[in-house]
C-alpha cells in the first residue's frame, strides 16, 4: 500500500507542476484513486475489479457524474503509470464512462449581480481589490483558479483585454469591459505604491491570493448583500454566459470566452434562462396569449 501511496502523490505532483488543474481538481483527483486504491487493496487492477468498484459506488448511491469523475481521474492516474512503467497497461482504457447527468449551473440576474458587485464598496487597497475581483469574473467570465494566477503584466490597459492561462496551458485572450477596468486601475494605482509585486492580487503580505481566499470573499460578499442563494466564483462565470447569450451573443464566441474547448460544454447555457423562453414563446406563439 506504501508503493500504491507513493505512486499517487507522484501523479499529484506532476498535476501541480504542469497540468494547470485547479488546487480542487488535484484534492479531488487525490481522494478518488485513494478511495479506489483502499477497496482494490493496491494498484494493479483489472476489469472486473473496475466493474465491482463501479457497481460498489452505484450501491452506495454515488451520482453519475461523481462516478464518471472517478473514472477520470483513475484513467489519467493509470496513463501516467505506464508512461511511468510502473504499470504495463491502463486497466480503464475500456472502461465506458457514465453518461454525466446534465445539470444546470446557478447564476445570478442581472439585478442580483449588480447589487453584489456594489456590495464591495470603499476606496481603500482591501475594497478595491474585491470589487476588482468581482468586477473582472463577471466582465470576462475567468475561472477562479485563472483570477489567482494572474499577474499585473497580464493586464493590457490599452488594448481593453487580459491574457490568461486556462486549462492545459492554453493562453487566450479576452476583452474586458469599461467598469471592471476603471476599477482595476484604481486598484493597480494602489498596488504600485509597494512596488511591481508580480501577482496582480495579493493579500496584506503581498502574497498571491488562494482560490479557496476568493470562494470565501465572494460569500461574505453575497451574504452583505442580501443574496439567498449560495454564490461562488463558478457563479459569477456562469452568469457572464447567460447574460451574453440572453443579450444575443453567439454561442461560439461565448465558448472561445469562456475558454471551453467543446461547443458541447457552453451549450448547456442556452437552457438557463427560462424568463427569455417565456418572452420568446409569449412572442412567438400565435396562441400564447390570453383571447380577448
Amino acid at each position: 500500500m506504501g508503493n500504491s501511496e507513493g505512486a499517487a502523490a507522484d501523479f499529484l505532483r506532476f498535476l501541480e507542476a504542469g497540468r494547470n488543474y485547479s488546487p480542487n481538481t488535484i484534492k479531488g483527483y487525490g481522494r478518488d484513486i485513494r478511495q479506489f486504491i483502499v477497496f482494490n487493496k493496491g494498484i494493479e487492477a483489472d476489469s472486473g475489479r473496475i466493474r465491482k468498484y463501479i457497481e460498489a459506488l452505484s450501491l452506495k448511491k454515488t451520482s453519475k457524474n461523481s462516478i464518471a469523475r472517478k473514472i477520470a481521474a483513475l484513467r489519467g492516474f493509470y496513463r501516467f503509470l505506464v508512461r511511468r512503467k510502473t504499470a504495463g497497461f491502463n486497466p480503464f482504457s475500456g472502461i465506458l464512462t457514465p453518461k454525466r447527468d446534465k445539470r444546470l449551473p446557478d447564476f445570478l440576474t442581472e439585478k442580483e449581480t449588480d447589487v453584489l458587485l456594489s456590495a464591495a464598496s470603499g476606496a481603500d487597497f482591501i475594497s478595491l481589490r474585491d470589487r476588482a475581483m468581482l468586477e473582472l469574473v463577471y466582465s470576462t467570465g475567468i475561472r477562479v483558479n485563472e483570477l489567482v494566477t494572474l499577474n499585473l503584466k497580464n493586464i493590457d490597459f490599452i488594448n481593453e483585454e487580459i491574457k490568461v492561462l486556462g486549462k492545459g496551458n492554453k493562453e487566450r485572450v479576452i476583452p474586458a469591459g469599461t467598469a471592471a477596468l476603471d476599477i482595476l486601475r484604481a486598484y493597480v494605482k494602489e498596488l504600485r505604491k509597494a512596488g511591481d509585486p508580480g501577482p496582480l492580487f495579493i493579500n496584506k503580505r503581498g502574497g498571491r491570493l488562494t482560490t479557496r481566499f476568493v470562494e470565501l470573499m465572494i460569500k461574505k460578499y453575497a451574504a452583505a448583500a442580501g443574496i439567498v442563494k449560495k454564490v461562488t466564483p463558478h457563479t459569477l462565470r456562469h452568469s457572464f454566459a447567460t447574460h451574453l447569450l440572453d443579450r444575443g451573443a453567439d454561442l461560439r464566441s461565448v465558448q472561445e470566452l469562456l475558454g471551453h474547448a467543446n461547443l458541447s460544454t457552453t451549450q448547456i447555457y442556452t437552457h438557463l434562462s427560462i424568463q427569455k423562453l417565456k418572452k420568446e414563446y409569449n412572442n412567438a406563439h400565435p396562441r400564447a396569449k390570453k383571447q380577448g
